[in-house]
């Protein structure tokens, strides 16, 4: 059965339009990525418009496009999937960074810790219990980011998407994190725990605290931590490629995102539409850049 899912229309990180479809949604584990395995597309059920897949291996694009020929594919974004190896202990994942790098992220560490009188307030949630905890002190933070405000990536706030967590923290499947900057919420980052894979589901810092770095200060923090259970195998930071991901990331793989719809003269021409959009904002970053407007038009976005 299809999910009523949104065709985006985005530029940068902001929504122009959405136009909804029912989809079933086909998504890979970083495992699957990691071995090439394309998984099998289930029955289109009648209710659905197609299919949503989701960082499938690139190798196995065209081949699926191939075996579905009356289907339309669409809204193709090919990027990295980065993720850590996590093999080695916390002093070897560091060693991969470079001297200067190593020393930028201490210096970021120092600087938020003197902003907080001195320590580092990082508090980890385990149970149900903590996951409650975490929510009551995350949410309304969550509600404050940008990933909350403008992405609609903030943390769920729906009680059904609240149970599922808890009872993946209840069963130890779920990680929680708070770094705190004088007892108020800087920054979370909540982990759900699939086999032996971290997946980086849900973060987010306070605007007021950015110049502090809030997030990556958390997120090297709580490496160390998870390292030292040396029970992971993956810290998997899902599809999208960006700074931070690429920065903390020991190894990636090519992957892809795309629709398939059925071949309705309707799915056609939102189809069309999309690839006509996406290809003008691509052109207009380009000469953005070019021009050095880039930089000025995100902080417009942001605003």
């Amino acid at each position: 059965m299809g999910a009523e899912t949104p065709i985006r229309f985005v530029v940068g990180s902001r929504q122009v339009l959405a136009v909804p479809r029912r989809l079933i949604k086909v998504t890979h584990s970083l495992e699957q990525l990691v071995a090439g395995t394309c998984r099998a597309l289930p029955e289109l059920a009648d209710d659905a418009d197609g299919y949503r897949v989701l960082s499938a291996p690139a190798d196995a694009v065209r081949p699926l496009f191939v075996n579905h020929p009356a289907l339309i594919p669409g809204g193709v974004r090919r990027y990295r999937r980065h993720y850590i190896a996590m093999d080695g202990g916390f002093e070897s994942y560091m060693a991969g960074f470079s001297g200067r790098t190593r020393s930028t992220l201490r210096r970021k560490r120092r600087r938020f810790a003197d902003a907080g009188g001195g320590k580092l307030d990082v508090r980890e949630y385990r149970g149900g219990a903590g996951f409650d905890a975490f929510l009551q002190a995350a949410l309304p933070l969550s509600r404050a980011t940008y990933q909350g405000r403008y992405l609609g990536a903030g943390l769920p706030d729906t009680p059904g998407e609240q149970a599922m967590l808890r009872d993946a923290a209840a069963e130890d499947r779920l990680r929680a994190f708070i770094l705190f900057l004088n007892d108020e919420p800087a920054s979370y980052l909540c982990l759900p725990v699939e086999g032996e894979t971290l997946v980086y589901a849900w973060l987010g810092y306070h605007p007021e605290t950015a110049h502090l770095s809030p997030g990556t200060v958390l997120q090297l923090a709580a490496l160390e931590r998870l390292f030292a259970e040396q029970r992971f195998r993956f810290f998997d930071f899902t599809e999208g490629e960006g700074a931070h991901k690429a920065l903390f990331g020991t190894a990636s793989v090519e992957a892809a995102s795309f629709f398939l719809l059925r071949g309705r003269a309707a799915n056609r021409l939102l189809l069309g539409a999309l690839e006509a959009f996406d290809g003008s904002v691509a052109t207009a970053r380009r000469v953005a850049e070019r021009s050095g407007a880039l930089a000025g038009a995100r902080r417009l976005l942001r605003r």
